[in-house]
């Protein structure tokens, strides 16, 4: 899967944990999806997910990781990527746009990231095999971008990855039934019943839609303008989650509570975010009983590379090296919270967990 600055991926083992922990749970509402990363470990271990993300590119990736049935599309897509790995190279947007005007791609990989999108729009796809074919084009240039993990900017000089030559794989689909959707967190909130609601939102400044540009302008096709260094897409100005605002993520985080229509309530939140400890708790109070488990992990590698200017020089200092991963359980039903709450803590999994005092 893709490089994401908001990946559980060394969180998934507790978060399956977590949530196999609560007793009679067959369905999970994973409401931002992100890369897919939790719903589709959810569904390789038997639960009905329903993933939904606002982004295009993130609903490209639930549609593929979460919604797809590999009994019934796999050939297809083999033949499909086979299909795409030959298609012929042009000198395009992605080109143009990331690999001269930027340093995302070199341009041998751009032309060829140009040739397989247009040939993907041409083809007459369900949208089951167009998400997989997005899919694999996003990883496929993923690994041989030159960036740290997040496209707010690209690395000075060029990444050993970036000199690879790009290559199509079928993703890695799952069997089974799964569904996806990309809504508003409070519309899909309001509309899809689950027994358990996993919510990793955004929690700072930083927009989704700003650190992923690419993959958004890859997944829509829609040669936007752009602006800056990074040539980000013209409405990452504009676009900000009501998550993104200190004055308004508590409002929000309050009206999905009151929404969901879940019986488990369980919430990802970094302790760099605008909302703290307390707040989250007594938010999630109003649902019941609440514990709280906290993960130590190392923060992303762009903060651990730290700041450059412009000009590709360091400035500043790197204030910290780990931070903190609340996980919230919220329920009406004491004990199973509590049995929940056990089941991660025993859980080792890649971090160091335990209930906070």
């Amino acid at each position: 899967m893709i490089k994401y600055i908001g990946s559980k991926r060394v969180l998934v083992p507790t978060i399956v944990a977590t949530i196999a922990g609560f007793p009679g749970v067959r369905s999970v509402l994973d409401l931002f999806s992100g890369t897919s990363r939790v719903g589709h470990a959810l569904k390789q271990r038997g639960y009905h997910v329903h993933a939904n993300d606002h982004l295009t590119y993130a609903a490209v990736l639930a549609r593929c990781y979460v919604e797809a049935d590999a009994r019934k599309v796999a050939d297809d897509a083999q033949a499909l990527i086979d299909e795409l790995a030959h298609a012929t190279p042009r000198e395009g947007y992605v080109t143009e746009v990331f690999c001269h005007q930027a340093r995302y791609f070199r341009p041998a990989n751009g032309r060829r990231i140009d040739g397989i999108r247009d040939r993907i729009e041409r083809l007459d796809l369900c949208p089951t095999l167009r998400a997989i074919a997005l899919t694999s084009l996003m990883e496929a240039a993923d690994r041989v971008d030159s960036t740290t993990g997040v496209q707010m900017a690209y690395l000075k000089r060029w990444a050993p990855r970036a000199y690879n030559h790009l290559q199509l794989r079928v993703p890695h689909l799952l069997p089974g039934p799964g569904t996806a959707s990309q809504h508003d967190a409070l519309k899909a909130a309001m509309e899809v019943e689950a027994d358990v609601a996993y919510l990793d939102p955004p929690y700072n400044q930083h927009s989704y839609m700003g650190n992923y540009h690419v993959w958004e302008t890859l997944a829509r096709w829609d040669h936007p303008e752009h602006y800056g260094v990074a040539c980000k897409r013209i409405e990452c100005q504009s676009y900000k989650s009501s998550f993104n605002r200190k004055r308004e993520i508590g409002d929000a985080m309050r009206a999905i509570l009151d929404a969901l229509q879940a019986r488990f309530v369980v919430v990802s939140f970094n302790n760099e975010g605008y909302l703290d400890r307390k707040e989250l708790e007594a938010m999630l109070r109003e649902r019941g009983h609440v514990r709280t488990v906290v993960v130590d992990h190392r923060r992303y590698v762009g903060a651990r590379i730290g700041i450059h200017n412009p000009r590709g020089e360091k400035v500043g200092r790197i204030s910290h090296l780990r931070n903190k991963e609340m996980l919230y359980l919220a329920g009406a039903d004491e004990e199973a919270v509590d049995g929940a709450f056990e089941r991660a803590t025993a859980h080792g999994g890649n971090g160091q967990l335990g209930a906070a005092p």
